[in-house]
């Protein structure tokens, strides 16, 4: 019987719930339902401030959003109610 410890960890790549070993914390996988390969974090302890790269994505986000806004008061100018 095995004595290993799990995680939880959603597959990248085809969003399958994959069991991962402990030990693996920081280390590329395989996912063995598609084979896409990607590093094991617990998503548990991951960082709450969301790094570089999602404040970019939510700044694009925010400019899409506003884009949209934009286009309403447009529409809104030439349609009006």
């Amino acid at each position: 019987m095995s004595n290993s410890t799990y995680f939880v960890q959603e597959c990248p790549t085809c969003g399958r719930r994959l069991q991962i070993r402990v030990e693996y914390l920081g280390k590329e996988v395989a996912c063995q339902h598609c084979q896409g390969r990607f590093v094991a974090s617990d998503p548990s302890n991951a960082r709450v401030d969301g790094g570089i790269e999602n404040n970019a994505l939510l700044r694009r986000a925010d400019e899409l959003l506003e884009s949209v806004d934009r286009w309403k008061c447009q529409v809104r100018s030439v349609y009006p109610r």
